[in-house]
């Protein structure tokens, strides 16, 4: 789906863009465009502004081709944008509009929830950076250093030497952890300045050197026998190519035909088992051509896939099913609560919910509570969707985040898994959300910008006609409440598979075990039995705590 605008009139086209800023305020900034940037900036975009002197990230959230009226805005105090960091935007429609949302329900800041939004590492980063002057050039070259101190000596001499330098790492060359004030002597005699640079995007697309076959080039070399007679021709002329080496080449060919023609240099290297230099003879003969080819870096690369079964749905798996299928198809908003006891098949609904969007050409997410849950379930679902499904949680290294957002950024990827901030993936045309353990708390953001991802899930179903799906064994009171009243369509998984019974659960009353021991205990005889016997069958126990590193209340002993 591309976004990119067509070129506007000179008499349509924006002149001034209003842009969030990832700051903690609630208001929006007004630059203006110069002309140069004015057929590039869209809704959505990334630019490069400067918020007082600082250079910052930005995001255009409307362009104006004048200022509103009633402005207070002075023209002359207007900054330019600096430049604009896309080609199409970074922020599609849909979640540019679930942002505004998000800021207006939550009270905050539009700019740190449109950067919440988007992949740790995509934005550009500013550094300060100290470089000499043309002035100070000339008194280092003109022997001036007598007139300063051997500390600014060094200095001027080092940036004269060496160039610009980050402010923090010369700071530390020099042996001060701050910017001393000697430093501050030199700007002030503009010996030396401080300006701003953008550092090079930490996170961007893996790029590794590959080759393809030139049709033209091995026409006439591709069988086999005709470079075996290429090769006896070769032994009869002094410094030609030997048998050898015509026969590296036939594999090389032979190999990259099996890999559609094209492959990874060091994948070819290995395959073939030749040197390099092989294939850059193949390239000067004008059989191979060299690119770059984009990496994707996989985090379920070498994950072990479960094989996939076609499990028969209990009937009312089948009943909660077609509902869940039945809103898919006709596009409607349509809010579920999935009210299913452990080991009811909750998981399997799912699945086939997400199959069910994908069968109707649309897109489908899958929010979980907890990183722990996304490992076991990546794969499952990877074993389900292939190479459609993205994974979305913080323990992905940030080229692993970067990737599967430009996976579903480009819709290769229309399937997506993950923690809360995977509310805001770029699913193009979503048609489902699934929103397990929906009473968990770990789905509210308990920083700035704060949000709960069950609730926004369901306003971004809302804005794009899709189904929610809110499934738990205990649900949370508000969906519960909302189910009974109609406000949710209740779907209801009374037992699990198999008519297999609940595991038994005993309440021990610990007032009795002090009261018996007449000294503070952790645990009970009755626990401590069962862990005997758990062992002595060769078993294995589970303790939980269910609170970690500090009590926050006093318990009396006595009465409980």
């Amino acid at each position: 789906m591309s976004t990119a605008a067509q070129t506007p009139s000179p008499e349509s086209a924006p002149k001034y863009a209003q842009v969030a800023l990832p700051v903690h305020l609630r208001k929006l900034f007004t630059y203006r465009l110069p002309p140069s940037l004015q057929n590039l900036a869209q809704v959505g975009s990334r630019v490069l502004v400067k918020l007082g002197t600082k250079p910052t990230t930005g995001y255009i959230v409307a362009l104006m081709p004048k200022l509103r009226d009633g402005t207070s805005l002075v023209e002359s105090e207007i900054k330019e944008i600096e430049s604009v960091l896309d080609v199409e935007p970074a922020i599609i429609p849909e979640v540019l509009q679930l942002t505004r949302w998000v800021a207006d329900y939550y009270a905050a800041p539009l700019g740190e929830v449109m950067r919440a939004a988007l992949p740790a590492g995509i934005n550009t980063s500013i550094m300060q950076v100290v470089a000499i002057t043309a002035r100070g050039r000339e008194l280092v070259a003109g022997d001036g250093l007598s007139n300063v101190t051997s500390a600014q000596g060094k200095a001027l001499r080092l940036l004269a030497d060496e160039g610009d330098a980050e402010i923090n790492a010369f700071n530390l060359r020099m042996g001060s952890t701050r910017t001393p004030k000697w430093l501050r002597e030199l700007e002030h005699e503009q010996l030396i300045e401080r300006t701003y640079r953008t550092r090079t995007t930490a996170t961007r697309a893996k790029r590794r050197r590959a080759v393809r076959l030139i049709e033209d080039g091995y026409a006439g070399v591709s069988p086999a026998g005709s470079l075996v007679e290429q090769a006896r021709r070769s032994n009869e002329q002094p410094g030609r190519r030997t048998p050898r080496e015509t026969d590296a080449q036939r594999r090389v060919i032979e190999i990259l035909r099996a890999g559609g023609n094209e492959m990874a240099v060091s994948e070819l290297v290995a395959a073939a088992k030749v040197s390099e230099s092989v294939i850059a003879t193949l390239k000067k003969r004008g059989v191979v051509d060299e690119f770059e080819q984009e990496m994707r870096r996989d985090p379920l690369a070498r994950a072990e896939l479960p094989e996939t079964e076609q499990l028969k749905l209990t009937s009312e798996q089948a009943a909660a099913l077609q509902a869940i299928e039945s809103s898919i198809s006709e596009r409607v908003f349509a809010p579920f609560l999935l009210h299913g006891v452990t080991g009811s098949g909750k998981t399997e609904v799912y699945i086939r919910a997400m199959q069910a969007a994908l069968r109707a050409d649309r897109g489908a997410m899958m929010l979980v509570p907890e990183i722990a849950l996304t490992p076991i379930l990546s794969r499952r679902l990877r074993a389900h969707f292939g190479g459609r499904i993205a994974i979305f949680h913080s323990s992905l290294s940030r080229g692993e985040r970067f990737d599967e957002w430009s996976r579903l950024r480009t819709g290769e990827a229309r399937v997506v898994l993950g923690t809360r901030s995977a509310i805001f993936a770029p699913v193009q045309d979503l048609g489902v959300i699934i929103v397990d353990e929906e009473q968990d708390a770990s789905y509210r953001q308990e920083e700035s910008p704060f949000y709960h991802a069950r609730d926004t899930a369901i306003v971004r179903a809302q804005m794009e006609a899709a189904t929610v799906v809110l499934g738990s064994a205990t649900p949370s009171l508000e969906s519960f409440h909302n189910a009974q009243t109609g406000k949710y369509r209740y779907l209801n998984l009374p037992e699990r598979i198999g008519r297999r019974p609940l595991a038994k659960a005993e309440l021990v009353d610990m007032r009795s075990v002090f009261a018996k021991h007449q000294k503070p205990v952790v645990f009970s005889d009755e626990l401590i039995e069962a862990i005997e016997q758990t062992h002595g069958r060769g078993e294995q126990s589970i303790i939980l705590l269910n609170r970690r590193g500090y009590s926050s209340f006093i318990l009396c002993r006595s009465c409980g």
